[in-house]
């Protein structure tokens, strides 16, 4: 079966990334692309890499024509996801790559993003250690499927596997990225241009007010086993542009729970992605690099343990439009439609 494709957002990163690895997918027909501001245009004038989609032409982004797919993609602007996802309700299958259907609290909604409120979706990380299995179970047959953000996925795959074995405490996790500028998204921005960032680290949302800080709590909670205590989870979250188009370098510590040995830790980790193609644990004594997953739908993670401070160190690279973004969505709509969970990706980066 081939399915009809729709994806709105298309002339900015998230949405070109997402037509780049579905144009490779045997299993759908990209038909209709939809922007805003560039309707008319044609995506190439947007999206010049796209080559094989060169005949396609942005439309208005309208549910009138959104709907009529098998398939629909949102990769639009936090808060304005809602607006078509409420009028989609005959598409079998709707992944909204924004935020808008990614928290289960109110409060926490009202507080970081404001605006209309909407039910949560499944969370589309499928490696995810949740409640004693594993996100992946949830995302077989989901009609609605919440894409995440990309900094919070590639955190909490980090640090999931040690709240899912009991080793870490949670209530003094610090976290700091390197993330390329394409994060924030293609509108134009002054601290975003080149003559901004190259050559300079710079630091934005500091203190706590991250958008992504109530993503990686809620993803953390429900790493815990059933019957686990509802311990608090307490995170310093600080992201920093640097000068690299794409890619998050993400390093979180955590403090060990008293007695738990350096064998315990790696084996939680091993345990939880032991198995997995695209979430690859490194040997001991290795760490990723940006450069090493850039195009590929990989996380690659490792782990060091500081017994002087008495805490673990998870180092974790990925290709934020790709494992963090698109790569995920596309993932979690194989799982969704029973296909092999690995159709139209790949775990090969592009070198140098």
């Amino acid at each position: 079966m081939t399915y009809s494709v729709a994806v709105s957002g298309a002339s900015g990163y998230a949405g070109g990334e997402i037509l780049r690895i579905l144009a490779a997918h045997p299993d759908v027909e990209i038909r209709t692309v939809t922007a805003h501001s560039n309707a008319g245009q044609p995506l190439v004038a947007h999206q010049p890499h796209l080559r094989s989609l060169r005949h396609l032409e942005l439309q208005e982004t309208t549910p009138e024509v959104l709907s009529g797919h098998d398939i629909v993609f949102l990769a639009l602007p936090h808060g304005q996801s809602g607006q078509y996802t409420d009028a989609l309700s005959e598409t079998a299958l709707v992944i909204d790559a924004g935020a808008d259907h990614r928290l289960e609290s109110v409060e926490d909604w009202d507080r970081f993003y404001g605006g209309s409120f909407h039910d949560p979706w499944v969370y589309g990380v499928p490696e995810l250690p949740v409640g004693g299995g594993v996100q992946r179970e949830r995302l077989i047959g989901a009609s609605r499927i919440a894409a995440p953000g990309c900094n919070a996925s590639t955190v909490s795959l980090s640090l999931a596997p040690g709240v899912a074995a009991g080793v870490i405490d949670t209530a003094d996790i610090v976290t700091v990225l390197a993330v390329g500028p394409s994060g924030a998204g293609k509108s134009l921005k002054p601290n975003l241009l080149a003559s901004e960032i190259l050559g300079s680290a710079n630091p934005y949302a500091v203190g706590g007010t991250h958008r992504h800080i109530p993503e990686i709590r809620q993803a953390l909670r429900a790493a815990r086993p059933a019957g686990a205590p509802d311990a608090p989870i307490r995170i310093s979250f600080t992201p920093v542009i640097v000068p690299m188009s794409r890619g998050i370098l993400a390093t979180s510590s955590a403090p060990l729970v008293e007695g738990v040995s350096d064998a315990d830790v790696r084996a939680a980790w091993e345990a939880a992605y032991g198995d997995e193609t695209f979430v690859q644990l490194l040997p001991a004594g290795e760490f990723p690099r940006t450069a090493d997953v850039l195009g590929a739908n990989t996380a690659l993670m490792g782990i060091a343990i500081d017994r002087d401070a008495g805490r673990v160190e998870v180092v974790t690279a990925v290709d934020n439009l790709a494992k963090g973004t698109a790569g995920a969505a596309v993932q979690s709509m194989n799982i969704a439609l029973g296909l092999p969970e690995d159709r139209a990706l790949t775990v090969n980066g592009v070198a140098p």
